[in-house]
């Protein structure tokens, strides 16, 4: 993996866009995540993290935006296709990006908990993946952590004044 120290303009700008799909899924009660596909200088897809709202495990913005891409193509195969996504892929998503056969992953902010590219365990570094996707991690890492930090953080505070409301 690729540690993103000095950023690409074009993976900054890409990154913007997804920053801006996680808005709209914080904005729909979801964690803010948002993804983007591009493909030759185009987004042929998007989404952002939409299990709460449509009750499916799997509806993460990676998977929202790899579907969207497919559609677009007519193939399942995204061969050169550039992923941003705004946190880093867990295992399910980057089983997904592999077998879709993403050409590059670009992600911001680190995970920690559940990061399956490199935080907790590394699923691109598998030698026995059919596919190797080229993975930079880390562009507007900052912006797209705080992004997360705040959702939670005021989640806690609404969730403790449930609780004070109902001991009183």
């Amino acid at each position: 993996m690729t540690v993103a120290s000095s950023h690409n303009q074009a993976d900054i700008n890409w990154m913007h866009h997804a920053i801006k799909l996680a808005k709209q899924g914080e904005s729909a009660g979801e964690v803010p995540v948002g993804a983007i596909v591009v493909y030759q200088g185009q987004i042929i897809g998007s989404g952002f993290n939409q299990p709460i709202s449509s009750h499916n495990p799997v509806a993460h913005a990676e998977i929202m935006a790899l579907m969207a891409a497919a559609q677009h193509l007519h193939n399942y195969r995204l061969i050169d296709c550039d992923l941003y996504v705004t946190l880093e892929p867990c295992t399910m998503c980057a089983g997904a990006i592999i077998h879709s056969r993403v050409k590059r992953l670009v992600f911001g902010a680190y995970e920690p908990k559940a990061g399956a590219a490199g935080s907790v365990t590394d699923v691109f570094s598998q030698p026995q993946m059919n596919h190797t996707v080229e993975v930079t991690g880390g562009v507007l890492a900052s912006e797209c952590g705080q992004q997360l930090s705040n959702f939670f953080k005021l989640r806690r505070q609404a969730h403790k004044q449930i609780k004070q409301q109902k001991d009183k």
